[in-house]
C-alpha cells in the first residue's frame, strides 16, 4: 500500500538535478470539485401570452434582483430571453436548477404563466472561447433587463 494523500512525498515539488518533480495526485480532480460545484452559462428562452412591457419589466427587474448571480434579461410583450450564470456540480444539475427557476419565482417576482421554449447550459470554457470568437453578449447589453 502506497502512501496516503496527505502525507508529503518524498522529492515531490522539489528541484532535483535540474528538474522539476510534479506531483503524484494534483490537488484537485474533476471527480474531487468542491460540493459547490463550477460556473455554468445558462440561457432559458420564454414565451406566452402577451403581457403589459412595464408588468414584465418590472417582473423581470425583480427577478434580477433575487438571484443570486448576475443575470441579463432582453424581453419583449411575448417572449423573454434570460442569461445567466449558475453554480452547480454538474450540467445535469445546472440544467434542473434552470428549468425550475421561472416556475420557482413565478410568484414572488410576479412573472407571466409563460412556458420554458429553450434551454442552453455551457460550461465557463465554452462561453469565454465563444466570447472570444466573437459570438458573445453585445457589450452594451451586459446584465440588466432590456427590451429586444
Amino acid at each position: 500500500m502506497g502512501p496516503r494523500r496527505d502525507q508529503a512525498l518524498p522529492g515531490v515539488g522539489e528541484q532535483q538535478a535540474g528538474a522539476v518533480v510534479r506531483p503524484l495526485f494534483p490537488a484537485s480532480t474533476p471527480a474531487e470539485e468542491p460540493e459547490a460545484g463550477r460556473l455554468w452559462h445558462v440561457v432559458l428562452s420564454l414565451a406566452g401570452e402577451v403581457t403589459p412591457l412595464p408588468v414584465l419589466r418590472a417582473g423581470l427587474e425583480r427577478l434580477a434582483h433575487d438571484h443570486s448571480f448576475f443575470l441579463t434579461a432582453r424581453y419583449a410583450a411575448d417572449h423573454a430571453e434570460l442569461r445567466y450564470w449558475e453554480q452547480a456540480r454538474d450540467l445535469h444539475d445546472a440544467a434542473a436548477i434552470a428549468l425550475r427557476l421561472w416556475g420557482e419565482h413565478k410568484a414572488t417576482a410576479q412573472l407571466p404563466p409563460w412556458e420554458i421554449v429553450g434551454l442552453e447550459v455551457v460550461d465557463r470554457a465554452t462561453y469565454h472561447h465563444r466570447v472570444a470568437e466573437g459570438f458573445g453578449e453585445p457589450t452594451g447589453q451586459l446584465g440588466g433587463v432590456h427590451p429586444y
